[in-house]
């Protein structure tokens, strides 16, 4: 997905968040914006949204001397979806389509993003999405493809939600390889947030080598690219992996809930709306 103009005021609200969360010191914040200005003014508007992303985190880095701002949060973030992660278990068991309902607490799970809220509502959000209709609905091709595969390929996205993609990993039942990110950027999920939240006990744990907020290939190191290229079967959570993915060549499953107007409009639903969306398959 290429970067729209209403992406601008974006990043410059990702980047100050992010450095708030670290110093109030106020030259340090107005030097981070500046650079991101600089930045955006050379950016093309045919690169993708993580693209110019993994530019400002790494400035926000830089200028803050924090390498990790969100490090607490998530933490905090994956333990309380820890919490619920035995409810989860057991809505699951009730349920009448239990790959299914995993599918809508993944997707439920995706609202934990600092990239674009500031505030959520883990809980009422999974009462949302277990009763709310998909605005793309693929559940058909997802199962008929999920039989014909011998292995998954599962990107993340963010850190808390890794603990509703484990519930979707123990539903799936087949061997996962879950993606994470090679280096902390906002608070998407990396090795140790994956195995904070156990998914090492249901799936191997791959770095993509990416330091962007999303999964952008040219940065990507050769084993996951070895393994994305020869993958008949790729789970895609969150926005951040389909502004990156969305116009790529590899069998998608993407599964999100559209949280800003843009990624909504790319897509084709409405601001809001849950999506299991199949591309290339």
């Amino acid at each position: 997905m290429r970067t729209y103009l209403d992406c601008i005021p974006c990043f410059f609200n990702q980047a100050l968040r992010a450095g708030r969360m670290v110093t109030r010191d106020e030259k340090k914040l107005k030097s981070l914006l500046d650079e991101v200005g600089t930045i955006l003014r050379d950016i093309p508007v045919e690169n993708t949204p993580p693209e110019t992303g993994m530019l400002i985190y790494d400035k926000v880095s830089k200028i803050t001397g924090e390498y990790d701002p969100y490090k607490k949060v998530k933490e905090k973030n994956i333990s309380q979806a820890l919490d619920l992660y035995p409810s989860l278990k057991n809505e699951i068991k009730n349920s009448d389509d239990r790959l299914l309902t995993a599918i809508r607490l993944a997707i439920a799970g995706n609202v934990i993003d600092f990239g674009v809220n500031k505030k959520f509502d883990i809980e009422e959000e999974i009462n949302v999405v277990l009763k709310k209709d998909f605005s793309i609905f693929d559940y058909d091709k997802f199962k008929h493809h999920l039989g014909k595969t011998d292995e998954i390929l599962y990107i993340g996205d963010n850190a808390g939600e890794s603990v509703f993609d484990r519930i979707l990993i123990e539903e799936i039942k087949k061997p996962v390889t879950y993606v994470v990110r090679e280096i902390p950027v906002i608070n998407d999920v990396t090795r140790e947030d994956a195995i904070q939240a156990g998914v090492d006990k249901v799936a191997r744990i791959l770095s993509s080598g990416t330091r962007a907020p999303g999964t952008v290939l040219e940065t990507c190191n050769a084993e996951f690219m070895q393994l994305y290229r020869k993958s008949k079967f790729i789970i895609s959570k969150g926005q951040g992996n389909y502004e990156g993915l969305s116009e790529e060549k590899g069998p998608v499953f993407f599964l999100l809930k559209a949280k800003c107007w843009v990624i909504a409009n790319d897509i084709g639903v409405s601001e809001g709306d849950i999506v299991l969306k199949g591309i290339n398959i």
